[in-house]
């Protein structure tokens, strides 16, 4: 769009943009029908209930650094910088199979990035805005010149793959995104938060493997997302109409449509375009809005210069969410 608003900081502060994208998935497809011979499923149940059709199972020999390291390079070559001007890696995730060391590093590493500060970040699901939201202000603050921000996981190595309720949903992934100065702002404030009153809503069971109550966080994301989406909207100066991309986290198909029906009855275009990744990746928790956006890129239905709305939500219960221009 040539006619782009302009996202607002607070005063005085310099800008960050979002300048590459990458994403990586592992090969072996699973589908409803594959899922139906080890559970009581079938394609009806899982698509009227969470619209996937198909999802991406890493192989046990596949790891979560792979992934992060695929997707992270695929960011910087979108972005056009080299390993060697990135000062900084945060590497939002929630499946690490340890806590030391931390994904990052040994990431970064892999990648050829000398000597940059890095970390983990879990918040789950909102993981990844979580990330976008420290690297921008990071940038902004002037602490880092260039941030690699990448979601990356495994989730079904913590998924009881019996388990009707969640392996159904989880799946595995990366998405990546260059995070560097600009003269104009292009990444508006993060607008997060958490509900800490609802921790266990989701969690782990001590064999290690996800639990959540699916009712109870359905109505939970379909009633207090929209609000937080709106309220990221307002802290960048913008309004629901100036939104080309919705990119909610891919957590069930209804909830995604839920939020767009909420942000269009109050003000969004009908022709705002919304993320329905969910149905062929399935849920990749940080990794979800990264790997949504790149794909759509990809497929032509988000453009350069569009502004983009993302928010996530999980587990904590954690939240955030930031308007940002697509690179």
């Amino acid at each position: 769009m040539t006619d782009r608003p302009a996202l607002s900081l607070n005063p005085g502060s310099r800008g960050s943009r979002v300048l590459g994208l990458g994403s990586f998935q592992p090969e072996k497809v699973v589908t409803n029908d594959d899922l139906s011979k080890v559970m009581d499923t079938n394609d009806e149940w899982i698509q009227s209930r969470v619209g996937i059709v198909e999802r991406r199972f890493a192989e046990k020999d596949e790891l979560l650094t792979d992934f992060a390291v695929a997707a992270g390079k695929a960011a910087l070559e979108d972005a056009g910088v080299d390993p060697s001007e990135v000062d900084t890696v945060i590497l939002p995730n929630c499946t690490m199979p340890t806590l030391i060391p931390n994904a990052a590093a040994q990431v970064a590493a892999r990648i050829g990035i000398p000597n940059p500060g890095a970390f983990d970040l879990n918040a789950a699901c909102a993981g990844f805005c979580y990330g976008l939201g420290v690297a921008s202000d990071l940038v902004r603050a002037g602490s880092a010149k260039k941030v690699l921000v990448i979601g990356a996981e495994k989730l079904t190595d913590s998924v009881n793959p019996t388990d009707r309720a969640n392996a159904i949903i989880f799946a595995d992934g990366a998405g990546a995104a260059v995070v560097g100065a600009s003269d104009e702002p292009q990444i508006g404030p993060v607008s997060w938060g958490s509900a800490g009153d609802l921790v266990d809503l989701i969690g782990m069971t001590e064999e290690k493997f996800i639990y959540q109550e699916g009712q109870s966080v359905f109505r939970w994301a379909t009633t207090q997302i929209a609000p937080i989406a709106m309220r990221a909207l307002e802290v960048a100066g913008l309004k629901p109409s100036d939104v080309d991309v919705l990119v909610p986290h891919q957590a069930n198909l209804r909830i995604v449509e839920a939020i767009a029906k909420k942000l269009r009855a109050n003000g969004a275009r009908e022709e705002m375009v919304v993320a329905d990744d969910i149905k062929y990746s399935g849920n990749t928790s940080s990794a979800s809005i990264p790997l949504a956006l790149d794909h759509m890129r990809k497929a032509g239905t988000a453009k350069s210069g569009d502004v983009v709305l993302a928010v996530g939500f999980g587990a904590g219960l954690s939240y955030a969410g930031q308007a940002f221009v697509c690179p």
